[in-house]
């Protein structure tokens, strides 16, 4: 049969067991016949579509396949099966072993790993079968470590984990991703009430206007809106076009100041959260729209979306339930990104002095609290500057007391002072690595980055966090491998191109640079015992911890110090990038 099925042509395949008939446009994928039509939503639509994040894995004829590049058509007379049509017993032994180990936060993800991984069957995987697994997927979570480990879990003859609180592990999530999150076993199947899985059927659909895009739209939240009776449809009307990775370098768009003697400089451009759920809310008429920020925060990228305002605005307006649904593509134009920065530092006596100047709308964040856990006068100056780019957010992850942390522990580094000589409170000491950052909520990391000297290669990162009452130390310990897995790529690989206009180039979720699971170094994370209440932010402060770490390591590993980040050109860089 043909790739393509006219429209209105009727498409029949097995799906999970049962014969199926439905009506399907010319160009409609499988996964907008198994989400839109079938109403299966565990097969999830992270990159809508551009085949690279694995979120929407199903078997076709018992093969793992990335249903939002599959044509519809391809799978006539065939057999589908979606995570809905699992084995009961199969799916909850991923789901035990997921949970038990921290392998899954939002869980936006997992369901396509869980299909992926059930394909093997019984079959024992090695670190090679994991790799190739993994590679079809990205996690922005948990920095693949204890998805790793729910793999060999679910190989091993453990059958049952130490009981826990999942209470307790619930609150322990919401103090890490400063949202509401469910810990149990419905998040590794998909099953977290995110949005756009809980909208009604028969809803109109709206998207953002593309640009390039004449035709007909909606103004709703300060946005041009595409308002059609599907989301296929509304996507055929836009004339969607896949993004595409470009081939203009991303660039640190604030020049440096000048070097002081014997402190050091960085300059950072912008940098895509990266979440993988994209926004999405809808809403009836007169009723409060569902939250974009359904099981966790997606790292601040969401607090401000536009989804549910614009939702509740188009149903009062047009008398109808609306999904206000973004692709990939959209969330990378519209959504929020880091802060561009360009500073110097350097370390004077006890007296610490930043000048820096930011992109206009991050500068609140950056002359807020210092994370700086020494006992050091820190002088800190910051100056906001007008940049043509994409909006920035005062609101992601740690911005500007990461940043003030990382240019603290170079200076630091550079003057050849000992950290444990200048450390304000002696239970610091406990957590002091080669970095010591302090989170404004009190939680408090330290971290060390393991490079080979003569490779360049990293080997390891050692993390101590210190969080108060750990409430759950699965959850904690998930949360801080996660927070370095971030950073280390903030350092060394992640970037997005932006042209001088203030255009985003980068247009698809493996472009940002990723770290993905084969070239993530093992993690080792420990809980330092903190009397005490929990306190939040213990993963925000590992962030910014082995984000300084890894800069210093860079700097010794390498001789030269980098001015930029991503450090691409360095050895390290290159070698997390294989």
């Amino acid at each position: 049969m043909s790739d393509r099925v006219e429209a209105g042509e009727t498409l029949s395949f097995t799906c999970n067991g049962e014969s199926v008939t439905v009506a399907v446009a010319a160009g409609e994928s499988l996964l907008s016949v198994l989400r839109e039509r079938l109403g299966l939503r565990s097969a999830k639509d992270g990159c809508a579509p551009q085949g690279q994040c694995g979120c929407c894995t199903v078997w076709v004829d018992g093969s793992a396949r990335v249903a939002c590049v599959t044509p519809a058509a391809r799978v006539a007379g065939r057999g589908v099966t979606t995570l809905e049509g699992l084995e009961p017993e199969v799916a909850s032994a991923w789901s035990d072993a997921l949970v038990a180990t921290g392998g899954s936060q939002c869980g936006f993800c997992t369901p396509g790993i869980v299909m992926r991984l059930a394909a093997a069957g019984e079959r024992p995987m090695d670190a090679t079968a994991t790799d190739r697994a993994l590679a079809a997927h990205l996690c922005r979570c948990t920095g693949w470590q204890t998805i790793v480990e729910a793999i060999e879990r679910r190989g091993s003859a453990v059958t049952s984990a130490p009981r826990r609180s999942l209470v307790d592990a619930s609150r322990r999530a919401e103090l890490e991703g400063g949202r509401p999150q469910i810990v149990d076993v419905r998040v590794p199947v998909g099953a977290a009430g995110f949005a756009d899985d809980g909208a009604p059927a028969g809803s109109l659909v709206a998207i953002p206007l593309p640009p390039g895009c004449e035709t007909e739209s909606i103004t709703a939240a300060g946005l041009e809106w595409i308002v059609a009776p599907s989301l296929f449809e509304a996507r055929a009307v836009s004339a969607k076009v896949q993004g595409r990775r470009t081939t203009v370098a991303e660039r640190a768009p604030i020049e440096l100041p000048d070097l002081p003697a014997g402190g050091v400089r960085l300059a950072t451009g912008w940098v895509e959260p990266a979440y993988l759920e994209p926004d999405a809310s809808w809403c009836s008429p007169g009723a409060e729209p569902a939250s974009p920020l359904a099981n966790g925060g997606a790292f601040g990228g969401k607090a401000a979306s536009t989804a549910p305002v614009a939702a509740r605005e188009l149903a009062d307006r047009l008398g109808r339930t609306v999904r206000t649904v973004f692709s990939r593509e959209d969330v990378v134009r519209l959504g929020p990104k880091r802060s561009p920065m360009a500073a110097s530092a350097v370390l004077e006596g006890t007296n610490l002095r930043i000048r820096g100047r930011v992109a206009q709308p991050g500068l609140p964040a950056f002359v807020g609290p210092m994370a700086c856990g020494y006992d050091l006068a820190v002088d800190a100056e910051w100056e906001g500057v007008h940049l043509a780019g994409p909006p920035t957010s005062t609101d992601l992850r740690a911005v500007g007391w990461a940043e003030t942390a990382v240019l603290v522990e170079g200076a630091i580094d550079a003057a050849g002072v000992s950290r444990a000589d200048v450390v304000r409170d002696e239970r610091d000491r406990d957590v002091l690595l080669d970095s010591l950052v302090t989170a404004p909520g009190g939680a408090r990391a330290g971290a060390r980055v393991h490079i080979d000297p003569a490779t360049g290669g990293c080997t390891g990162i050692e993390v101590r966090v210190a969080a108060g009452d750990p409430l759950d130390r699965v959850v904690l310990r998930s949360y801080a491998i996660g927070a370095a897995h971030m950073a280390l790529g903030w350092v060394c690989t992640e970037g997005l191109a932006v042209d001088d206009d203030g255009v985003v180039h980068d247009l698809t979720i493996r472009s940002f640079q990723v770290l993905r699971a084969k070239d993530t170094p093992p993690i080792d994370v420990t809980i330092v015992e903190d009397p005490g209440p929990a306190r939040p932010g213990g993963s925000d402060a590992v962030f910014a911890a082995v984000a300084a770490a890894a800069w210093n390591a860079l700097a010794r590993a390498d001789g030269v110090r980098p001015e930029a980040f991503p450090a691409r050109d360095t050895r390290t860089a290159r070698s997390l990038r294989r």
